[in-house]
């Protein structure tokens, strides 16, 4: 009887999870259609959550892209297609590699801090505060990051796809002897603009994914210093799940032609 016990309590906290999450996120909705949106915390958490984790989406999206070009490179001038890197790597890093693993590492670093600020906040009555003086909760805490994060996510997944490209390129000029103009002309040919907007479409939702798990955890921190660490490691297992099964998801139904 405990396995099915077991069972149907986790059963109903997920279902329970879910629906929390997914009324969060139409309250969010209901802020942001009304235009009651913080402005200026919007574009502090926009530097907080964006701008400050331009360098480790660089440096994993520039060695991801170069490990890419170094194994297909070999590969391709073995079976005399050189040309075709250049595509292969585009296509590769902006309908997949750099929309995911963006959100992955945000969802590491800023799905975290989400996580623990508003959680930290939660044992400290802070949250209990603002709801005293008729405030809010996911109007102060939650939209501004909400729209941050949809905003900063895209152009990090951007700069993401530009530097593996480049990465790529150089490391298949060095180790394939492909030339740039060869790498970008096939880059070009391989990659419709179309797939570019497809894969900031990911970003998009992966942003809110990343947004809505971090203070959904948060808010429902419950223990003081244990609960929040346990809600932040949550909610990144958590976000970065989803990430995942939502990337197939959108994967097959944007790109199954």
């Amino acid at each position: 009887m405990s396995l099915i016990e077991d069972f149907g309590r986790e059963t109903t906290g997920f279902f329970s999870y879910a629906g929390g999450a997914a009324l969060l996120l139409a309250d969010c909705a209901r802020f942001v259609s009304r235009a009651r949106v913080r402005v200026r915390e919007t574009i502090s958490q926009a530097y907080l959550l964006g701008v400050q984790s331009w360098g480790i989406v660089l440096l994993t999206s520039l060695c991801t892209g170069m490990v890419f070009s170094m194994e297909s490179a070999n590969q391709a001038v073995q079976y005399g297609v050189g040309n075709l890197v250049g595509g292969a790597v585009a296509f590769t890093m902006a309908r997949e590699l750099g929309p995911m693993l963006s959100a992955v590492v945000v969802a590491g670093r800023s799905g975290a801090a989400i996580s623990a600020e508003i959680g930290s906040m939660v044992v400290t009555e802070q949250i209990e505060a603002l709801q005293s003086l008729g405030l809010s909760p996911t109007r102060m805490l939650v939209v501004p990051r909400l729209i941050a994060l949809m905003v900063m996510l895209p152009l990090l997944t951007v700069i993401a796809d530009i530097v593996s490209i480049l990465g790529g390129m150089y490391i298949a000029g060095i180790f394939a002897h492909v030339s740039y103009e060869s790498f970008i002309n096939s880059a070009r040919a391989s990659l419709p603009f179309t797939d570019l907007l497809k894969g900031l479409l990911k970003s998009v939702v992966f942003a809110v994914i990343i947004a809505i798990i971090g203070s959904y955890s948060g808010l429902q921190t419950r223990g003081g210093a244990a609960g929040v660490g346990k809600s932040t490691t949550e909610a990144v297992v958590i976000a970065i799940i989803l990430i995942f099964i939502f990337n197939f998801a959108l994967s097959y139904v944007l790109f199954q032609q």
